[in-house]
């Protein structure tokens, strides 16, 4: 005979224990581990196994069988998030996107779910959180009141189960996740427990259906998907929302995609509108600054399937308190304190007891090395007082004795630089040789050379 058991689980990353602790063995997180009912014996042993998912009677078929078009993917009529999703949603997917309040998360999805009815194909958005009349002046305001988006405001799984099925629509949203629950399970809305049972079974009937499903997820106060961390495993693809609230300019991000690349970005601007994708996303960027400025320097990085061109801005001063302040956004710290120290020792620049500070222009987060030359020349020119050289970017990947590397898809980075109207490209030179406008350095003291005889003396203490 089945029985129940309790088990705990952590919100933070998953784990389970048969004991309440403060502090989860995992994770290491405080106050963590909530309550989970949990169903054992024969007959709970096999509901647990299949929790979630439905069995429509397939059999192992060969691979080679499998048919093409279960997983052609459907544009969502905004390029922008169809270049982040690698092409559009694949049917049975199920995205989860995340971001700030306010920042826009639902005024997109329901751009897209107007976009896909406007071809003629049913979306259901479903709302925990508001009712129809505020999703109504929003839908107003957007120009979203189409015929085939239907809406449901739901905070009960069951019934937004029957109306998925009933509808099989091109494309489920669920906003918010962490609204829904489920009267069967133990728990309050949005716990470990039913945030993992509500995933497990929308995404069984996406998978079942054929129809790509959207949920919106809570952030914390830290910037991560409320829940447990094992909800972002639980999906196909993790798109979070970047921006101030008070700014234009928001960032959508993948951070996890099963059927694209990690590294995209779709930059859009928020308006009146809604959400519209920035026609000069290297402007929004600060990548269009062609008049040499002090300790800002120009670079493009590559981000997912193409250039960028960004700047980057550094303070170097004296310190205001006893320990020097470093600090560093849009970039790794850890990387910033690399570069500080090999402009230390290559480069005769004694910057260990001044206050630094480095920021990407729009926001943007760069993991990019082939960016540290511009970091470089940034706090040079900063420290020294002396502004970079006009039309100029700057390209290359530092190492740790003060030489510079090419970085990858150089030549196209090179072509986007020229495309903006850079006149000149320091940068190391690839096998192939020098693209047209560059001036090749190939280390640190080559790259303080290049910007100019007063700028390279005041590094060398001159």
């Amino acid at each position: 005979m089945a029985k129940k058991t309790t088990r705990y689980l952590c919100k933070e990353c998953g784990a389970e224990s048969s004991a309440w602790m403060g502090r989860c063995p995992s994770c290491g997180a405080w106050d963590s581990m909530t309550e989970l009912a949990r169903v054992v014996g024969k007959a709970g042993a096999r509901a647990s196994a299949l929790d979630g998912v439905q069995r429509r009677g397939m059999e192992p078929v060969p691979l080679g069988e499998v048919p093409l078009d279960a997983t052609r993917r459907r544009e969502s009529g905004i390029g922008e998030l169809d270049r982040v999703l690698g092409g559009g949603f694949v049917p049975g997917s199920v995205v989860l996107v995340g971001g700030d309040p306010g920042i826009g998360k639902s005024t997109l999805l329901l751009q897209v779910a107007s976009a896909l009815a406007a071809r003629g194909e049913t979306v259901l958005y479903v709302s925990g959180e508001e009712s129809p009349g505020q999703v109504r002046l929003r839908a107003e305001r957007l120009g979203a009141l189409e015929e085939k988006l239907l809406f449901l405001a739901s905070t009960e799984l069951a019934e937004v189960s029957e109306a998925a099925t009933q509808l099989s629509p091109a494309l489920l949203i669920v906003d918010s996740v962490q609204t829904l629950g489920d009267p069967e399970q133990e728990g309050a809305p949005g716990g470990a427990g039913q945030l993992r049972h509500v995933t497990a079974k929308l995404s069984a009937l996406a998978k079942d259906r054929g129809f790509p499903l959207v949920l919106i997820g809570h952030v914390t106060k830290d910037g991560q998907i409320a829940g447990p961390r094992i909800l972002e495993h639980m999906v196909d693809a993790v798109l979070y929302f970047e921006g101030e609230e008070r700014g234009l300019g928001r960032i959508l991000r993948s951070v996890k995609n099963r059927f694209g690349s990690t590294h995209e970005v779709a930059l859009f601007e928020m308006s009146g509108e809604g959400l519209a994708p920035l026609d000069d996303p290297s402007g929004f960027l600060g990548g269009r600054h062609l008049k040499g400025e002090l300790g800002s320097a120009v670079t493009v990085t590559w981000t997912g399937s193409r250039p960028l061109a960004v700047e980057i801005q550094a303070l170097v001063s004296a310190p205001r308190y006893g320990t020097p302040a470093r600090v560093v956004q849009g970039l790794d710290p850890r990387r910033v304190s690399l570069l500080v120290a090999v402009l230390e020792k290559s480069g005769g620049l004694q910057l260990g007891g001044s206050d630094i500070f480095v920021s990407v222009a729009g926001g943007l987060k760069l993991n990019d090395p082939a960016t540290d030359a511009a970091v470089l020349a940034a706090l040079a020119s900063s420290f020294t007082g002396r502004p970079l050289p006009d039309a100029t970017v700057f390209l290359g990947e530092a190492g740790l004795r003060g030489n510079l590397r090419p970085g990858v898809q150089q030549s196209e980075r090179c072509r986007e630089a020229q495309r903006l109207g850079f006149k000149r490209i320091l940068a190391p030179a690839r096998e192939g040789g020098a693209e047209k406008g560059q001036r090749p350095v190939e280390d640190l003291r080559g790259l303080l050379d290049a910007l100019g005889e007063p700028l390279e003396s005041a590094a060398r203490g001159g």
